[in-house]
């Protein structure tokens, strides 16, 4: 098991200076990354760090603070910056250089680093390639074809054949124990008018892993959900590749960088991320997926949640160690998955219609 970084504020705030310096378009931080990379900061360390105010750090000299970290510490501060590049439309080349700078300072090869630079260069086509690549396809490659819950074609957003016998193991959650995660999980896509997997419009087995952690970690089903739950199983993955899944949701959502995956398609109507409270709910749910990753060290989309169905939900977030979320994130507006302000607009048109009876 990788033992977390206790971090002091000094290096917090050391750490903290480096990002900002590169990642900081020609005008200064935007408020959008001066909020986001703070909150993750104070989610992460407990250090409250404000990076509008911070002095300069050059790439040798944050190589030099870190050089003693550990690889995988020393990637993830590279995605704390790829993290701070995508919420830049458009991203400047400066940008996306510096950071590249960075990385090598810290001795970090990562794709991720390209993918962003291939936005800065607009090559949008040739960064969702690459970012398939990362995070995508290498686990479906990993996965014992042999498991149902697994998702056999190129990537898991792509809808496969209808397959009954999955279609008829999602009905069957119906009849589960009220606390149960399956009956939660089915009561989640019957109140939303979801096709289950298995059925024709349904998503792919594989994707709809993502949808027992909607139950496990009570984040709602519109956009702001969808990035809080990628967030949270993204940094959960021990692997830190796993953050394909966050910069997937941010290229469709908030900058529109990813113009479809084939199940979720671009919807850059509202900036999501700039949302008042996002960025601490966001922070939040990375600090949740890094105690999964701690301690429990299992990508979630790889865990076979069938036999788990017939538990409660709070055994099983007891087994797989899932936090509850913080005051700040209950502070910042973030609602229950049975809230329906965790729904999309079409949502809850569903979601009264069926309590008004007239379905």
């Amino acid at each position: 098991m990788t033992e977390p970084v206790t971090d002091d504020r000094d290096e917090v705030v050391l750490v903290a200076r480096g990002i900002a310096t590169a990642v900081a378009p020609e005008e200064g931080l935007t408020d959008v990354q001066a909020a986001l990379l703070g909150a993750i900061a104070e989610a992460l360390t407990g250090v409250s760090v404000d990076y509008h105010d911070l002095e300069p750090l050059s790439a040798a000299d944050l190589g030099r603070v870190l050089a003693e970290k550990p690889e995988w510490y020393r990637q993830r501060i590279v995605h704390h910056m790829v993290l701070g590049e995508l919420v830049l439309k458009p991203l400047p080349r400066e940008v996306a250089w510096r950071v590249r700078e960075y990385a090598g300072a810290l001795d970090i090869e990562d794709k991720f680093v390209r993918i962003a630079h291939r936005y800065a260069q607009g090559a949008t086509g040739l960064a969702w390639i690459d970012l398939q690549r990362s995070g995508f396809t290498a686990h479906l490659e990993q996965a014992d074809d042999t498991e149902a819950h697994y998702q056999t074609v190129d990537t898991p957003f792509e809808k496969p054949p209808p397959d009954p016998a999955v279609a008829d193991l999602w009905r069957s959650f119906e009849e589960y124990d009220a606390d149960s995660l399956g009956r939660k999980v089915w009561e989640m896509y019957d109140g939303r008018g979801f096709a289950l997997p298995g059925t024709p419009e349904g998503a792919s087995p594989y994707l709809a892993q993502h949808d027992f952690v909607h139950v496990l970690a009570d984040y709602g089903t519109n956009l702001k959900g969808e990035l809080e739950v990628f967030a949270l199983i993204g940094r959960a993955n021990p692997d830190p590749q796993g953050f394909a899944w966050l910069a997937t949701l941010v290229g469709l959502f908030e900058t529109g960088y990813v113009e479809d995956t084939g199940f979720f398609a671009r919807d850059v109507r509202e900036h999501n991320i700039q949302a008042p409270g996002m960025d601490v709910r966001v922070a939040d749910a990375i600090r949740r997926g890094k105690f999964v990753s701690e301690r429990c060290e299992q990508d979630l989309f790889t865990v076979d949640f069938t036999p788990l169905a017939a538990r409660s939900v709070q055994e099983v977030r007891d087994i797989l160690m899932i936090p509850s979320k913080s005051a700040g994130a209950l502070e910042s507006g973030s609602p229950g998955l049975f809230d329906r302000e965790g729904m999309s607009a079409i949502q809850q048109a569903y979601f009264d219609k069926r309590a008004g009876g007239t379905r």
